[in-house]
């Protein structure tokens, strides 16, 4: 064994061996830089298509509104909302929101943000007007048969005899879209503003978006052409206890001279071509009206005061 011992000789030096392990140290910490580096420069995953979920951007851009996203250049669906300052978690009761223009997104918007969309709709029962039965049904059908888009919807009313649109003192914002002439016609107007000011909270906001008629014309009281004075709308708010906050000229259109033969209507989107209920004019030429686009419209701000 001694002789065996004595002859055998290792086959690397010493200077070798921790050369070896030098080698082998350098090349593992290179090749943890080339890792390092690989992982800095890996491409991030893809972002999702569109706006994030629940955004307002994400409401106003949804697939849902396909047939009504033409009309967002005239009407200016973000903006409007932004300046009358609407939230996420808000409860939102729209006036007679007709077919769901707005409904389309102030539903999804709210639903997410865990907010609360209240639609007083037409005053159904007997001696109601038939188209708005018809018109008060279609809506019921759309937004409440898809609750994962919509949410749970308040269903409500307004009219000449109805109670709270909502529980009293409880909404953040109510909208008057393009509906005051209406009122006006049905002589309602002062109780809409009435039942808007019982719904608010203290610090609530009423959003109003009107047909404008020019300052120089005289007011009718029906306002038969649909347009009605900036300054007869904020009298008729400053009368039921609100304080004028803010104008903005977002709806404005210099095109409209407010003159048709057939009032607001004659212009889009409604486009008529006779009086309202007689059959439709071939021969009228509509080109004039057309190039004017939709309506010029004042677009104000109220507050419930503290």
């Amino acid at each position: 064994m001694a002789e065996s011992r004595q002859g055998w000789r290792p086959s690397l030096s010493r200077r070798d061996l921790v050369s070896g392990i030098a080698g082998l140290t350098l090349t593992g910490a290179l090749g943890g830089l080339g890792a390092c580096g690989r992982e800095q420069t890996a491409e991030p995953p893809p972002e999702p298509d569109g706006p994030p979920k629940g955004s307002l951007e994400w409401a106003v851009a949804g697939p849902w509104r396909a047939q009504h996203k033409a009309r967002d250049a005239a009407r200016h669906p973000m903006e409007t909302l932004r300046f009358f300052g609407l939230q996420p978690r808000m409860t939102v009761v729209e006036f007679w929101p007709g077919s769901g223009w707005w409904t389309e997104i102030l539903a999804p918007y709210l639903a997410e943000g865990a907010g609360k969309y209240v639609a007083a709709g037409f005053q159904t029962g007997p001696g109601a007007d038939p188209s708005q039965v018809q018109l008060m049904a279609a809506f019921q059908q759309r937004f409440t048969n898809d609750r994962r888009l919509y949410g749970e919807i308040e269903l409500s009313a307004f009219g000449p005899t109805s109670g709270p649109v909502t529980a009293a003192g409880t909404a953040d914002m109510v909208l008057f879209m393009r509906n005051i002439h209406a009122w006006m016609a049905a002589g309602i107007a002062e109780k809409a503003f009435a039942d808007a000011w019982a719904a608010l909270r203290p610090g609530g906001v009423l959003g109003i978006e009107q047909h404008r008629l020019g300052p120089e014309e005289d007011q009718d009281p029906a306002a038969a052409n649909g347009y009605v004075q900036e300054a007869f709308v904020k009298q008729l708010a400053a009368e039921a206890g609100f304080a004028f906050v803010a104008a903005s000229e977002i709806n404005a259109n210099e095109r409209d001279t407010k003159d048709h033969p057939f009032g607001v209507e004659t212009l889009p989107p409604m486009s008529l071509t006779a009086p309202r209920g007689s059959p439709p004019n071939p021969t009228f030429d509509r080109s004039k009206y057309d190039a004017i686009g939709e309506s010029d419209r004042m677009t104000l701000r109220f507050r419930k005061p503290e």
